[in-house]
């Protein structure tokens, strides 16, 4: 019998058979784990395992590669926490969709999970955590194995006056080596060149930056389309300017 305990984050659940659920979670050791939750789909059970909400699981089967069984125990409330915000609820869900598609499962992913935590356990910031969401997603690519290089322009070498990424590459550009073919980069909005705050149309800039990544080297890869709640925080950032 394999048996395990973790503390994780619910990422997914959905419903399987008659109350029943199938649960996706990111464990802080393990990783991202899919397991069987009986009743977890009943009006007892379904708003413990709602994407968000951080637990303390058991995974349970008779082979490792086996889907297994979770249950879990309450640690912090999150979902709960980014109902009356719409930021709130669509960085949330926009997060865990992500982590649920872009991690492989049965591995650790210490830093996606120590991220993660960071921006849940903050969720009721709304608006002003989006560029931090941004700046998780670029953790998270440099975790999987397509970390961007904004340390220095890739034709002058100049670090400082950085205002592009190729979106061939992923190697930041400054203005004056760009040239004629800024038109074909992507913008570096300035929160992810340093500390300062993101002004108005850099989130969503930031958003376009990681999307096109995620898109091509994690989700594409794996011949998977880029999870609906991350269009829509996108579309959101895009509508709204911020």
């Amino acid at each position: 019998m394999e048996r395990w305990q973790d503390e994780a984050i619910v990422l997914a659940a959905r419903p399987h058979g008659e109350g029943h659920a199938i649960v996706s979670v990111l464990a802080r050791a393990r990783g991202h784990w899919r397991g069987h939750v009986r009743g977890g789909a009943s009006s007892r059970q379904r708003g413990l395992w709602q994407p968000g909400n951080v637990l303390a699981v058991a995974w349970s089967a008779r082979l490792a590669d086996q889907l297994g069984h979770l249950t879990g125990e309450p640690v912090a409330a999150i979902a709960a926490a980014a109902m009356d915000q719409p930021w709130s609820l669509a960085i949330l869900a926009s997060a865990c969709a992500v982590a649920e598609a872009a991690l492989p499962e049965h591995e650790p992913h210490p830093l996606a999970y120590a991220g993660l935590a960071g921006l849940l356990a903050r969720i009721g910031e709304g608006a002003s955590l989006a560029a931090d969401y941004v700046r998780w997603e670029v953790a998270l690519l440099a975790e999987l194995g397509y970390g961007l290089d904004l340390s220095a322009c890739a034709v002058t070498g100049r670090r400082e006056g950085l205002a592009y990424v190729s979106p061939r590459t992923g190697r930041a550009v400054t203005a004056e080596g760009a040239g004629a073919w800024a038109e074909r980069l992507l913008v570096l909005p300035r929160f992810l060149r340093g500390d300062s705050a993101a002004g108005p149309g850099e989130v969503a800039a930031g958003l376009r930056l990681t999307g096109h990544f995620l898109a091509r080297d994690v989700f594409g890869l794996a011949h998977r389309p880029v999870p609906a709640a991350r269009l829509r925080l996108a579309e959101r950032a895009e509508a709204e300017g911020t």
